[in-house]
């Protein structure tokens, strides 16, 4: 026999009260904003640029995802909104590393650029 739900891949079936059974989808993006969460959270000690970049993205989305939820909630599944709301928690958590990891860098990087320029490199050889 054929699949007859072969149009409707990302759906979940909730029992009403009177028994009525009705189709809620999946929220766009909201496993791609908790993967990227999770990933930002992982690379935010790649020198800082990785995990903010994939964060920032996350952000976007998570944004997106919650103002299509917001505009009709009945239509999307809970357990997806958890996703997101995970994926976005992350995604600030992977942020605040990553940016916090990129400032550590630059100041070191600072502090031996001053360090290698205070050095009377003239006199050396003398």
């Amino acid at each position: 026999m054929e699949n007859q739900n072969q149009g409707t891949p990302y759906q979940e079936t909730i029992n009403q009260p009177n028994n009525q059974q009705f189709w809620q989808q999946q929220l766009p993006n909201s496993n791609t904003v908790l993967v990227l969460g999770i990933i930002s959270i992982l690379t935010s000690f790649c020198f800082g640029f990785i995990g903010l970049v994939l964060g920032i993205i996350a952000l976007v989305l998570a944004s997106k995802a919650n103002k299509i939820y917001h505009d009709n909630p009945s239509i999307y599944s809970p357990s997806s909104y958890s996703n997101m709301k995970a994926g976005k928690i992350c995604a600030i958590i992977g942020t605040c590393l990553s940016a916090v990891y990129l400032f550590i860098v630059a100041a070191y990087i600072a502090f031996i650029a001053a360090f290698f320029t205070s050095i009377p490199w003239n006199m050396m050889g003398k």
